[in-house]
């Protein structure tokens, strides 16, 4: 691998480790001084506004532009959300509930910012930085490093926010994205706008090329749909901190190895996929499995009380839903053309950003109106019919063999 691509994927593992680590703080926070479980799915909508809303623009910059620039920017968005929760903790006493509240909703929505050009960025630039024939094996890295991030993460941010303070582990996050920002202006190469498209079709064509593209495949629109629609309503993450704090009891270091737990079983999970390939041929049927998996396991969690099951039944989720990413990763990695890959890239993104953060939002309404526990229940329940649904009326996604795709690409 490049020396690039390795400075690369040293800015894209410190920035979703700060990421993560700020995600646990700012949940907390708002819980703590708001004690609304609606405010914690109001934190995913105002993150999923911005990273949902310009994500077929910021594909459609990213495919005209340098895409490295374009991830140098993420950092620095980035860096001024962390900023803001940090002067939310330093000034915590002379300011009112209006305005911290106002601070860490602000935070949230600059870090949906960064991400709605943070994914095509990656996505138009891994491609440009490596050779054709070790594509794959660079995706997995890439993959593998982010779940290690999104392990220790939440575990560092919970263990710190819990031990030392919210000051301190703020403090962190900023001086984690500074540090990605230094790696990112260390790459030498200058990657160039894509050569190979239409600069005379409007704007509004540019924009829905992607979309045109996803919706018009019969294997990544179905794929798509089912991960956004299983997660969606099946994710639980908006309601860890009332799982840690009123219900296992745990507080939030608690907190913060539940955060950690999804991304332990993603990480042992891509760290083995990345090494096995026999998935491939039967790569249709490893979908549907791994998401009927994942929803079994929100029931066993939404039924547990006992810590260590709850902690087992995350840690068993992630490793099922890193199965779907990688065979959803690879499919559109295999199906995009160099100068789409910013836009197709950014639809893939609305359909995650779609499934997380206006997941939270769902959860917190279900919470709100229904209970936190049949919330769970009922998310469960819903990824299991959507696996029905969508292997019923998509044979082809039932069939998918990623190394014909890879022969015809």
């Amino acid at each position: 691998m490049s020396s690039d691509f390795k400075k690369l994927l040293n800015a894209r593992f410190l920035y979703t480790f700060a990421v993560q680590m700020q995600a646990v703080v700012l949940g907390w926070r708002i819980y703590e001084l708001l004690q609304d479980p609606l405010s914690l799915g109001f934190i995913g909508l105002t993150e999923a506004v911005p990273a949902i809303g310009l994500a077929l623009y910021a594909g459609y910059l990213v495919d005209r532009h340098r895409p490295l620039q374009i991830y140098r920017s993420v950092m620095f968005v980035s860096l001024l959300s962390g900023v803001l929760v940090l002067g939310e903790h330093i000034f915590a006493n002379q300011l009112s509930l209006f305005v911290q509240v106002g601070l860490l909703y602000a935070a949230a929505f600059l870090t949906g910012l960064a991400r709605s050009f943070a994914q095509p960025a990656i996505y138009a630039s891994v491609p440009r930085l490596v050779e054709r024939n070790e594509l794959l094996h660079a995706t997995a890295k890439m993959s593998s490093a982010m779940q290690i991030a999104r392990v220790a993460g939440p575990a560092v941010g919970g263990l710190v926010f819990g031990f030392m303070g919210a000051i301190t582990s703020s403090s962190m996050v900023c001086i984690l994205l500074i540090a990605a920002s230094i790696s990112m202006a260390l790459i030498k190469k200058d990657i160039e706008a894509p050569t190979a498209m239409n600069r005379h079709a409007s704007v509004k064509d540019e924009l829905l090329s992607g979309v045109k593209f996803v919706f018009s495949h019969p294997i990544l629109l179905p794929a798509l749909s089912l991960d956004m629609i299983s997660v969606l309503f099946g994710g639980v993450t908006a309601l860890l901190p009332i799982f840690a704090k009123e219900i296992l009891f745990i507080g939030p270091k608690g907190l913060g190895a539940l955060r950690a737990a999804p991304a332990v079983g993603a990480t042992l999970m891509s760290l083995y996929l990345a090494r096995r390939d026999r998935m491939k041929a039967n790569a249709g049927r490893w979908l549907f499995s791994a998401v009927a998996g994942f929803g079994i396991c929100m029931i066993v969690f939404g039924l547990s009380h006992n810590y260590i099951l709850s902690l087992a039944a995350l840690v068993v989720s992630g490793a099922l839903d890193s199965i779907s990413m990688v065979i959803r990763s690879a499919a559109v990695q295999l199906t995009s053309p160099d100068h789409m890959r910013g836009k197709i890239s950014a639809v893939n993104s609305i359909f995650i950003g779609s499934s997380n953060e206006i997941g939270e939002f769902e959860s917190g309404i279900a919470a709100k109106i229904f209970g936190t526990v049949p919330a769970v229940y009922f998310g469960g329940m819903v990824c299991l019919a959507t696996v029905a649904t969508v292997a019923y009326f998509s044979p082809k996604l039932r069939q998918l063999d990623l190394q014909k795709l890879e022969t015809n690409t």
